[in-house]
């Protein structure tokens, strides 16, 4: 394999789209490629796919399968991200929610985000804090029926990582969430059209790429594990609000 050759199109090296790709992972790279991955330098990018009404969610996954299988990924295992919500008891005042969630990308950890008025708190612990939550029964109710979670294949292609997402709440299926995490590089700002163009070349160019909310007024601070953590509640922030079922 030639020393510029591209993870994203390995059996397409001269063409234009992994040409520019190669350019800019140098750039964002400091005009080398690496391909080292350490604790910290990850960067993440949640989308959304739409799901055509007479397709079903599996039908989605498997061909988006398919498209990151024929570029040279591997599957690499399986992944989970899931959120609980908790409602302060009405006795405690102003009506708070604390948002419990979990990553299997981050086994050891548990995040938790606190709702206060227009300002989100946000704690990083370890598994006991799930106990803690039980411990707080009567100050916090947990919503059962609006638990939900994003799971499916997680695949490995060079220096990214790219995770097929089936959303279900209480087993009804609400959409498709794809997580990219390029490694090589901690800040949006300087890796941010390099995801863009990975995304389209895998999503297809009518898919439209925009960063985040949450990345929008930190493009240029350093990515952390609770960055990807916000975007994913955002997301099921939307899809509680959305009635209906769809078809796995």
């Amino acid at each position: 394999m030639s020393d510029r050759s591209c993870y994203v199109c390995v059996k397409h090296l001269g063409c234009h789209f992994c040409s520019r790709l190669w350019d800019r992972r140098e750039r964002a790279s400091g005009g080398f490629a690496l391909h080292t991955r350490t604790a910290n330098s990850i960067r993440y990018s949640l989308q959304q796919y739409p799901v055509p009404e007479n397709k079903t969610g599996t039908y989605v996954v498997e061909l988006l399968t398919k498209r990151i299988l024929a570029l040279g990924a591997t599957q690499q295992g399986q992944f989970l991200v899931d959120c609980e919500s908790y409602l302060s008891h009405p006795l405690m005042g102003t009506t708070k929610t604390v948002h419990i969630l979990h990553n299997s990308e981050q086994p050891a950890s548990v995040f938790s985000i606190l709702e206060s008025g227009t300002k989100n708190i946000h704690v990083i612990a370890d598994g006991l804090f799930d106990l803690l939550m039980m411990k707080l029964s009567q100050h916090y109710t947990s919503k059962k029926q609006t638990k939900i979670e994003s799971k499916g294949p997680r695949f490995e292609l060079g220096d990214f990582c790219v995770k097929l997402g089936s959303v279900t709440m209480n087993q009804n299926f609400k959409g498709i969430l794809i997580e990219v995490e390029y490694r090589p590089c901690v800040m949006a700002n300087a890796v941010w059209g390099l995801l863009r163009e990975f995304l389209q070349g895998l999503l297809g160019p009518t898919v439209p790429v925009q960063p985040p909310q949450h990345l929008i007024s930190r493009m240029n601070e350093i990515y952390t594990p609770i960055d990807t953590i916000y975007q994913y509640l955002e997301h099921f922030s939307a899809y509680r609000k959305t009635t209906g079922m769809r078809t796995t």
